[in-house]
């Protein structure tokens, strides 16, 4: 496939380090206790979603910070991995029996809001909600419903997100007081297996340390294991 940034970027699974080993990364050394959501919105959990949802708890654990998956059916089934992890808690209510004493203070991230993120939205909001749209390709307005509940929207900007870069970018603007234009992104970057093949993503990314998109750990073995399958249906 072509490339849509300048010099090499495409990326072997050897060359893109695991979450746990970047635990000292900048981007996750910031003051927390902001509370991040996601409304799983499917009627199951997939191994996409489940990376996803892992990265996110421990680097929420990390930040001091807590993650909820919410509106889970009675017989939902959470993942021992993730279930361990000390920022993580399951929810069977949905977010508007959650905070409906105060909506005030939680934030949807928005694709759809008349305004971007900014720092000063830390100091506004204490719980941020994100209702899974994010990682769709192509785009599925699923937030309508949550646009629907009344909660105060903001975008992060024109591109598509994973779920976890969606937090991890909302993260990097609330706590570590970034721009949303000042974080360093890593768009659409070409995945290399081996020397005939290679995918490229069609997400926004938040650039690491060592200049790689940062994926959750495991993500780079399951796009090679289902190579012959689209990116939305691996979602």
């Amino acid at each position: 496939m072509g490339k849509f940034l300048d010099g090499d970027d495409s990326l072997t699974p050897s060359s893109l380090p695991p979450i746990q080993q970047q635990q000292h990364d900048k981007f996750f050394k910031m003051a927390g206790g902001k509370t991040y959501i996601v409304e799983h919105l499917d009627p199951e959990l997939g191994p996409w979603s489940e990376l996803e949802y892992i990265a996110i708890a421990k680097e929420s654990h990390q930040a001091n910070a807590t993650f909820i998956l919410s509106s889970l059916p009675a017989d939902f089934k959470v993942p021992a991995k993730l279930q361990e992890v000390p920022a993580f808690k399951a929810e069977n209510r949905g977010v508007e029996e959650l905070y409906a004493a105060d909506k005030s203070r939680v934030c949807l991230l928005d694709p759809a809001a008349a305004s971007d993120l900014c720092p000063e939205d830390g100091d506004k909001f204490d719980v941020f909600l994100f209702g899974g749209i994010l990682g769709d390709d192509p785009p599925r307005d699923r937030t309508s419903e949550l646009r629907k509940k009344g909660f105060e929207g903001r975008r992060l900007g024109p591109k598509q997100m994973t779920t976890d870069t969606a937090v991890r970018v909302t993260r990097l603007v609330v706590d570590g007081k970034t721009e949303l234009d000042k974080v360093p992104y890593f768009d659409y970057p070409e995945l290399k297996f081996n020397e005939h093949e290679s995918t490229q993503m069609p997400f926004r990314y938040v650039t690491g340390e060592d200049g790689a998109p940062i994926m959750p750990e495991g993500m780079m073995a399951l796009i090679e294991k289902d190579g012959d399958k689209g990116i939305d249906d691996m979602i």
